[in-house]
């Protein structure tokens, strides 16, 4: 467990740096629009919101509230993976080492 943690740690510096990067230097709707333009722009947009869209329905399942559970979700589509890294912390932490509860949820 311990080095899923560090790798969900370092998932959130990673993307905490490059959405700092990605906000702070980069022109969002501009270089959005030459992204989509492009078939392999396409490819990767689809394939990163089928990555979203899964993450999200094992949020869904193992939240016991589904208040919750939607508020990660919409972090999921916003944030990408800065939020499912960080989900993926929270929930490893307070699984206390039981990989069932960590991938279960309430459903342990």
């Amino acid at each position: 467990m311990r080095t899923a943690k560090i790798i969900s740690l370092l998932g959130i510096l990673a993307m905490t740096s490059v959405l700092i990067y990605g906000f702070t230097i980069g022109d969002f709707a501009g270089e959005g629009s030459k992204l989509i333009a492009m078939p392999w722009g396409i490819v990767s947009l689809v394939d990163l919101y089928t990555g979203f869209t899964l993450f999200s329905m094992w949020i869904i399942y193992r939240e016991k509230s589904l208040p919750v559970a939607i508020l990660w979700t919409i972090a999921m589509l916003t944030l990408g993976f800065f939020a499912g890294s960080l989900y993926t912390f929270i929930n490893l932490q307070s699984s206390n080492g039981d990989w069932r509860k960590f991938f279960l949820g309430s459903h342990a």
